[in-house]
């Protein structure tokens, strides 16, 4: 393909992505340009459930980060995965356990990279009945 071509099949797909608020990956892209966004160091997660909750960050490949505390709601804590086994590159994202209840995974992933960014997510329902949403 032309490189003007390939240009407007680029800008194309980043005009879509920037109406819909999603990810449009170009078909010649490589497997490193479709790696979940965004790309952060550490995770957080928000307590505005209704139950005391703890977590830790999981790879779509099963690896583990050790586990936070047990916080209450209108807390929360962050895991900085520099300080984990998990490798640089993987995508990742929380698995919430509460007290009491059940355990959630985060809606999203994201790819973890050392740039000291956060992915933020909230925590929201009941012990039995919650969700785990990205909200930055």
């Amino acid at each position: 393909m032309p490189a003007n071509k390939s240009f407007r099949s680029l800008a194309l797909a980043g005009a879509v992505a920037a109406l819909t608020g999603t990810l449009v990956a170009h078909p010649s892209a490589s497997a490193a340009e479709t790696a979940a966004a965004p790309c952060v160091q550490k995770v957080a997660v928000v307590n505005n459930a209704g139950f005391v909750l703890s977590f830790r960050v999981t790879t779509r490949t099963g690896g583990l980060s050790p586990e936070t505390d047990n916080y209450p709601i209108n807390q929360w804590r962050v895991v900085d995965l520099t300080a984990t086994d998990l490798p640089e590159g993987s995508d990742v994202r929380p698995l919430v356990q509460a007290v009491g209840g059940t355990s959630q995974t985060g809606n999203t992933f994201v790819s973890y990279c050392r740039n000291g960014q956060t992915a933020t997510y909230t925590a929201s329902g009941a012990t039995l009945n919650y969700t785990v949403v990205l909200i930055s």
